[in-house]
């Protein structure tokens, strides 16, 4: 008995030691691998942030496109029909938006669905316009009856969807 309590007395601090030794070596490598993790954040960040802000960028200026004061100025032809600029107004909407989808990677959900919801209103818009024009309407009368549409709205949707985006942009800055 007296030998078992003997070992034991060499034994014990020997597992303290080891026990305490594995402790630390545990912290240490958890810091490290801490440390490791914010560097790579770090460098990610580095490439990360110039492309969302491009994608803000890029997302700004595809409200801008189409907002209908330019949108129309810019695809109305002479001699065009009300019909054939719905038609050209609403593809080009569609097709631009289908251009800057990626985009939605690099912002908020919320911001994403704000301007869905933008295009979604704008189209809608210029669909509620040529409802309510004759069949053999100019292109010229759509325009003036969307601007009428829009002017009805307290605020452009566009101007409010660029003032979230640039609100989520201060945020991360």
């Amino acid at each position: 008995m007296e030998d078992f309590l003997d070992i034991l007395k060499y034994i014990l601090p020997s597992i303290v030691v080891l026990a305490t030794s594995l402790l630390v070596i545990k912290k240490f490598m958890d810091a490290e691998q801490r440390k490791h993790i914010y560097e790579i954040r770090k460098e990610n960040q580095k490439i990360t942030t110039p492309l969302r802000l491009q994608a803000f960028e890029r997302i700004i200026l595809y409200l801008e496109r189409i907002s209908p004061e330019n949108l129309i100025l810019r695809v109305h032809k002479p001699g065009m029909s009300a019909k054939m600029l719905q038609s050209n107004l609403i593809t080009i909407i569609k097709s631009e938006f289908e251009h800057n989808l990626t985009q939605q990677v690099y912002i908020s959900s919320s911001s994403w669905d704000v301007v869905k919801k933008v295009k979604d209103d704008i189209i809608r818009a210029i669909n509620i316009a040529a409802d309510n024009l004759p069949p053999d309407a100019k292109a010229a009368d759509l325009g003036q009856k969307i601007f009428e549409v829009m002017s009805k709205l307290e605020k452009s949707p566009t101007q409010v969807a660029i003032g979230i985006l640039k609100n989520e942009l201060r945020q991360l800055f």
